[in-house]
């Protein structure tokens, strides 16, 4: 194998969004810096069932301004 090709794993903390956190092994940003989800399982349909909990960021109604005038 080659060497120096491999990220570096090193320890982050993960917050859900209940507020829970824990700490896990992976390549993404530095040391002791910590990861905010947006969607986890406690708060995605997919997994819950039910409705999204996400707020609406914009995206959908910034769509509807553009477009919603051609009536289709």
């Amino acid at each position: 194998m080659k060497k120096d090709i491999h990220p570096e794993y090193h320890m982050i903390t993960v917050t859900m969004t209940d507020g829970s956190t824990f700490q896990t092994r992976s390549t993404w940003g530095k040391e002791g810096d910590t990861l905010n989800l947006d969607i986890d399982p406690s708060s995605h349909p997919a997994w819950t069932g039910g409705p999204q909990k996400i707020s609406d960021k914009g995206r959908v109604s910034k769509f509807k301004n553009k477009f919603g005038n051609f009536g289709l």
